[in-house]
């Protein structure tokens, strides 16, 4: 089978993202996903602007945070036609030893939209079938959203669903999320919805009062009127307000930044866990040793296995999870203007390329 369509190409850095024609072809296993939505990710923003590599030469089309209808099926993957998907922005091969010992995460045949193979700016996909979530539309509908919103269930909110999962958050817990834009945003939604209290931190007074008024953060705190030291005392002055413990705090660094980093390692008490989502080619200098002092750990989270992605989308459609106030959709042909602004922060909810 094949269908005509056509993608827009990351092409080098700083230079428009271009437009080329292909044939989209479903092989064994495979399908073609028409595109409803593809969120921008600051993952994507690497690529284009900091020379992050992908792992296929260029050209590439960018973008894996897709959600569509699937229009085309190979052998063996028949029984998804027609129906409404969400794609995982990591799709583990299922078959090897890492795989099959739990460990899909670091798959070494991993294929990954925008970078491992085409992505997802443009209007068809072709992509395993392996994995894909389907996405019920009734509930859906019943949501109030629409397909394409819900493509940041893709990175954005699996990933964090993922790194909260794996770092055993649980009612009476303080979960503590360092950077609280795109990705950030949903992990204060997700660690509240597995029972802990949470506090935001940012520099931006509008993402700290969007994850304190939106999406329920206990406390919001702006790390530019505070210190290393300041920070976690008043973290720690919170916790002892509202009955928590003072130990194994869980901590989430999803800014991304050197600075974000820095500040996360710092928060460490004694039985911390630091969980590691935002990426940043920077380096940064810290202690390792607290780790060792605090008997603390800290664990890196590389996207989320596509079996629990179900899961992360049923706190969506079940509203304890609210996408629709972070998420704004633009068309496609503005890909080049959405970059530019979501790159000069002038964008700060999560942005949806339609086609």
């Amino acid at each position: 089978m094949s269908i005509a369509a056509h993608r827009w190409m990351f092409t080098a850095a700083g230079a428009p993202l271009q437009r080329a024609d292909f044939i989209a072809h479903a092989g064994d296993g495979e399908v073609v996903v028409a595109v409803a939505g593809c969120g921008v990710c600051h993952t994507d923003l690497g690529y284009y602007y900091d020379g992050v590599r992908t792992n296929q030469p260029l050209p590439l089309a960018l973008g894996h945070e897709i959600s569509g209808r699937v229009v085309a099926a190979g052998a063996g993957a028949e029984a998804w036609l027609h129906r409404a998907v969400i794609v995982p922005a990591v799709l583990p091969c299922g078959e090897c030893d890492l795989c099959k010992r739990g460990q899909a995460t670091i798959c070494r045949s991993q294929k990954m939209p925008g970078n491992d193979i085409q992505g997802g700016f443009g209007s068809h996909i072709v992509v395993p079938a392996r994995g894909l979530c389907a996405v019920d539309e009734e509930r859906l509908a019943k949501a109030g959203l629409t397909l394409a919103q819900v493509s940041i269930v893709a990175d954005a909110l699996t990933t964090p669903y993922q790194a909260v999962r794996r770092a055993g958050v649980e009612p009476g817990d303080l979960a503590i999320v360092n950077g609280v834009g795109g990705v950030g945003g949903y992990c204060v939604q997700v660690a509240r919805a597995f029972g802990a209290q949470v506090v935001a931190i940012d520099v931006d007074a509008r993402k700290l009062a969007s994850a304190k008024d939106e999406g329920g953060a206990a406390l919001a705190l702006n790390a530019r009127d505070y210190d290393a030291k300041g920070l976690k005392k008043a973290i720690a002055e919170f916790a002892r307000s509202a009955g928590l413990r003072s130990t194994e705090w869980k901590i989430f660094e999803c800014s991304g930044t050197a600075a974000g980093q820095t500040s996360a390692f710092n928060l460490l008490v004694h039985g911390a866990t630091l969980s590691v989502v935002g990426f940043t080619m920077d380096k940064v200098e810290v202690r390792l040793s607290n780790l060792m002092a605090f008997d603390a750990r800290a664990i890196g989270n590389w996207g989320c296995p596509p079996e629990y992605y179900p899961a992360a989308l049923d706190l969506v459609l079940d509203g304890r999870v609210r996408l629709a106030p972070f998420v704004e959709t633009h068309p496609l042909d503005r890909i080049n203007d959405v970059f530019k602004a979501v790159h000069d922060r002038e964008i700060t909810r999560r942005a949806v390329m339609v086609p």
